[in-house]
């Protein structure tokens, strides 16, 4: 039996440099963290808070200007500094193993997937080529990919983003490492992609015995992922713990602030606005003295916070629970936060905008070569209807490929419509191009881009770049009118007025997207379009770009279509919510109404992919199969039936030969779906929030957190109560231990309390946060789970509803082995 007893990496007071022209540039510092046998640690925080410079230090891929200056990298009880550079590559791929943000960063353009996997046994294992394929195409099958034999076939450019994201984590399994490295793995995927990638890594984490360390800067992926979590903050880690320790008892000001500025369920864009964190994220070389995060706390003392470099401290009370501050114990972390002021909702004006019908196809070149000379035609948009009315906020929601930035190329005037009509101030403009609009009309409806880093000229100050604007839409008489009105602008967005001097590359990204926003509301427009304006930018800084969004639009009653993936954010902010899928509308609705059952079916996978960083929410476990369908070859019927797990429903088969009309299931809200009312009628809600869990407030941001965390009165009368199950299993797997206490006179005798408790956590397949589910149901010892029978292990497997994830018959043998050791 493996030693789970020796942590497989133990990293004691990193420091790492980067040293430049002007000098040495401290990136880590005092950074510690241990990983166990079977433990999947979390590591979040901002950009450049060092997360990734962690993780190439493990990897020493660090460059030439990247040193380690200080402390120890252990594998397996050894320091990784004590190691040659041929047992470092031994290491590398076969022991230690990488996955990176972007899949086609490891995989080679010009190889078949099939030689890319090969290559991993035959090099580190010296395998012949027909095992090695043999090994491959098992892998293949294991990470649910359709045809192994024809992926294998395949070049990365053939397979999709989520496919080829599976295939980099094949790889990296291939020669069933020790510890996995996953650096932002799912950030580009779809949420229903990720949703499918997320469970597989927990998966086959829990199969292969890997430990994990996993890199995001989402709360929720890293709540559903990890059994622990450290948060970094300018090159430090400032707290860690387990995952329910630091989500529901944070001790640290830094932890509190980013809960405090993501959407909640409870989050509310005018009555419980998101807190953002004051200031800016500190450069390495303007770092404060003392602590890191002194500027931009709210319990900073003067004297004391900025008099000493800050270590870790243990919290009492908690199994390895560390904070990096030094008034853990005179900050009131019961007390409520403070009021934030909350903003009266904007009055719905009349519609401003009407789409009626619109089509957008697109004609492919006939190609003799490969597709045989036939025309093809790629049906971005079919048939959208719907109208948005003034100071409104209207989401459109759905995967990559479902036409929602096709729609917006169509408003903005890049593209026309192939059929019907839009319909702006009682004007039509499919049918004209942007370069033939007239300048009211363009200054009229705006765009934020998703990317501020690609939508400013970077030679141009920040004040030019938006006079420019002025210009272009014939505001101001004068020059020094348009620069009044761009010092202006610079206001409204809450920069101040010297940027206006700046160069794009002296600026943040969000203050680079807040130049954005000055520019698009810079012709007074009634409809702004937001394609993904906060995806690219950190979650402190999402909650200050979404508010200032809101509060502009508030301001001049300006109209806002929002374009997302992220639910959650939607949730916060929007009206109504349009959900699309494969050019379609498939539900629209108000939010409340989007939000709550009846959904489409689609709809309700949706909601169920999001991941949610609070551990009292219970989610529905819905993942989608298979790619959404091309639009080149659309399926026939309804476009979600290749994927729909309600299709069994619909006699007559309907779903596969017509295409659903909309139907209005409630006053407003409209479904394109072929299941009958009753059957609707059936469907339960995705998201429920439990009662707290049995322990006393504690975190400030939490007891705020706990007040928000309720359904609102409009969902709570058509929700029915879910029963609180186990999201997941195994080693690394997202356990939830939100439960209600189990009852005791239920239990079979050898689960009662014992007298003196164990490490379960030495039994392969028990993490620290299955260990703390089992200690809930009284389960303490190697003996007590040593005499379990197929009573005890069946009633185990109904509490936590893993449904045989976990070998419960290797827990017994174990259980026995390390009984008598003990």
């Amino acid at each position: 039996m493996a030693d789970n007893t020796t942590p497989i990496l133990e990293i004691e007071d990193l420091n790492i440099s980067f040293f430049t022209r002007i000098g040495e540039i401290p990136a880590v510092m005092d950074f510690s963290c241990t990983v166990m046998p079977g433990e999947a640690m979390g590591l979040v925080g901002e950009s450049g808070c060092g997360k990734s410079t962690v993780a190439l230090g493990v990897m020493r891929y660090l460059g030439k200007n990247g040193r380690i200056v200080g402390g120890k990298i252990k594998f397996k009880g050894r320091d990784m500094a004590e190691m040659s550079e041929e047992e470092l590559r031994s290491l590398r791929g076969s022991e230690i193993a990488m996955i990176y943000q972007e899949p086609m960063a490891s995989l080679n353009p010009a190889m078949k997937i099939a030689d890319q996997l090969m290559e991993v046994p035959m090099l580190h294992d010296g395998v012949d080529r027909k095992t090695a394929y043999e090994m491959a195409l098992d892998i293949v099958a294991s990470v649910r990919l359709p045809d192994p034999e024809r992926i294998l076939r395949s070049y990365p450019h053939q397979l999709s983003g989520g496919q080829q994201q599976r295939i980099v984590i094949a790889m990296a399994l291939m020669s069933k490492p020790s510890l996995l490295i996953l650096d932002e793995p799912t950030t580009a995927l779809d949420v229903t992609v990720e949703a499918g990638i997320v469970e597989l890594v927990k998966e086959l984490g829990a199969k292969y015995g890997t430990s994990m360390l996993f890199i995001s800067h989402n709360l929720g992926l890293v709540l559903e992922t990890c059994d622990r979590i450290c948060v970094m903050y300018s090159g430090e880690a400032v707290e860690t713990g387990s995952i329910t320790d630091v989500f529901d008892k944070m001790r640290h000001p830094y932890t509190q602030a980013l809960f405090r500025s993501i959407p909640l369920p409870g989050a509310d864009k005018n009555t419980r606005p998101l807190v953002a964190i004051p200031g800016n994220f500190p450069l390495p070389h303007e770092r404060p003295p003392g602590c890191n995060f002194g500027p931009r706390c709210d319990y900073f003392a003067d004297g004391r916070c900025n008099a000493q470099d800050i270590r870790m401290v243990p919290i009492g009370g908690d199994q390895r629970h560390d904070s990096r501050c030094i008034r853990i114990d005179e900050i009131d972390w019961n007390a409520p936060i403070a009021a934030v002021a909350s903003a009266e909702k904007a009055e719905i004006g009349d519609v401003v905008l009407k789409i009626d019908n619109l089509k957008k196809y697109y004609e492919l070149s006939a190609n003799a070569l490969f597709s045989g000379g036939e025309t093809r035609v790629v049906k971005a948009n079919e048939t959208i209807s719907f109208e948005t009315h003034e100071a409104e906020t209207v989401a459109i929601v759905g995967e990559s490929g479902c036409g929602k930035s096709t729609l917006a190329k169509v408003l903005m005037g890049l593209e026309t419509a192939t059929s019907g009509t839009v319909t702006i101030d009682n004007q039509s403009i499919e049918a004209t191009p942007i370069q033939n609009r007239s300048t009211k009309t363009v200054s009229s409806i705006q765009m934020v881009f998703q990317n501020p880093f690609d939508t400013l000229n970077p030679s141009h100050l920040v004040g030019s770049q938006i006079v420019r604007a002025l210009e272009k839409f014939k505001i101001g008489r004068t020059q020094k009118e348009r620069e009044e009105r761009m010092l202006e602008l610079l206001d409204l967005v809450k920069l101040p007025r010297e940027f206006a001097r700046r160069m794009p590359r002296q600026l943040s990204g969000g203050q680079k997207q807040r130049v954005g926003i000055a520019r698009a509301f810079a012709g007074e427009p009634s409809i702004v379009v937001a394609d993904e304006p906060v995806s690219a930018l950190d979650v402190s800084v999402q909650a200050a770009v979404t508010d200032l969004l809101m509060e502009i639009q508030r301001r001049n009653k300006t109209t806002m279509l929002f374009i997302s993936h992220d639910l959650s954010i939607v949730r916060y902010l929007s009206d109504r919510v349009i959900v699309m899928y494969l050019g379609h509308i498939v539900e629209q609705g108000s939010t409340e109404a989007v939000f709550a059952p009846p959904y489409h079916p689609y709809t309700e996978a949706l909601l169920s992919a999001v991941p949610i960083a609070d551990t009292s929410v219970q989610k529905k476990h819905i993942v989608l199969e298979g790619d959404i369908p091309s639009a080149v070859n659309p399926p026939p019927g309804c476009p979600f039936q290749t994927r729909c797990r309600w299709k069994s429903r619909v006699a007559g088969n309907r779903c596969e030969t017509q295409v659903p009309a909309m139907q209005e299931i409630s006053p407003g809200n409209w479904i394109k779906c072929h299941l009958a009312t009753d059957v609707l009628a059936e469907m339960e809600p995705v998201i429920t929030v439990d009662a707290p869990p049995a322990r006393p407030p504690v975190a400030k941001k939490q007891t705020a957190k706990k007040q928000i965390a309720k359904k609102p009165a409009a969902r709570q009368r058509t929700a029915k109560p879910q029963p609180a199950v186990a999201a997941g299993g195994g080693q690394g797997g997202a356990a939830s231990l939100s439960k209600p206490a189990a009852k005791k006179d239920d239990r079979p005798p050898r689960m009662r309390k014992p007298a003196r408790p164990d490490d379960l956590k030495r039994i392969s397949g028990v993490g620290p946060k299955l260990e703390g589910v089992l200690n809930e149901l009284g389960i303490y010892t190697f003996g007590q789970i040593a005499q379990w029978k197929k009573a005890e292990r069946d009633w185990v497997d109904g509490y936590l509803n893993f449904k045989g994830r976990i070998d419960r018959d290797g827990w017994v043998k174990q259980a026995k082995a390390l009984a008598k050791r003990n």
